[in-house]
């Protein structure tokens, strides 16, 4: 599994403990042979993408851009190809941690949700239009928030550090 984290946001960021978590949440999906891009950036790189892409001009949470349109995914689990590159997701770490302090989260399990929603988005869930599709999208991401907080919190290949990180929400 390969994941590259481009950092332009210009905050302090422990890139191992994101590698971590997307890696716990392509495992459980069973994604663990693919590819993902994370690009990190503000709240003003964010506003733009955002109004390039979406034409909305504000800055969201996470944007997601899939390798290929519509995806061809999801496949069952464990029956994903090795080496396919699933796509790039793009965090406001700005607007992330934002929304940890508005729902007084910790900037990780922020991030974690972050990466979960644009993990979804690569792989063909969707809630835009809202109905079925939205509230099948949703309850995945519950799910996958609490696997992957147990995995993170009880794998013994992850560091204490990491594991303490995820669980009492630290912002280094």
């Amino acid at each position: 599994m390969k994941v590259e984290i481009r950092d332009s946001s210009g905050t302090e960021i422990q890139r191992r403990k994101i590698k971590e978590i997307l890696k716990a949440i392509l495992k459980d999906l069973g994604l663990s042979g693919c590819e993902v891009s994370i690009v990190l950036t503000d709240n003003p790189g964010m506003k733009e993408l955002n109004r390039k892409y979406r034409r909305i001009n504000k800055p969201t949470d996470v944007l997601s851009f899939p390798m290929e349109s519509p995806p061809a995914l999801p496949f069952k689990k464990g029956a994903a190809p090795r080496d396919i590159m699933l796509g790039d997701i793009v965090i406001s770490t700005e607007k992330a941690r934002e929304q940890a302090k508005e729902y007084g989260a910790g900037f990780y399990e922020e991030m974690t949700r972050l990466l979960i929603h644009g993990v979804l988005h690569l792989i063909g869930y969707d809630h835009v239009k809202g109905g079925s599709r939205a509230k099948r999208m949703k309850e995945k991401e519950e799910g996958l928030l609490k696997a992957v907080r147990v995995g993170l919190e009880g794998g013994t290949r992850i560091s204490h550090s990491l594991r303490l990180g995820i669980q009492e929400g630290n912002d280094k």
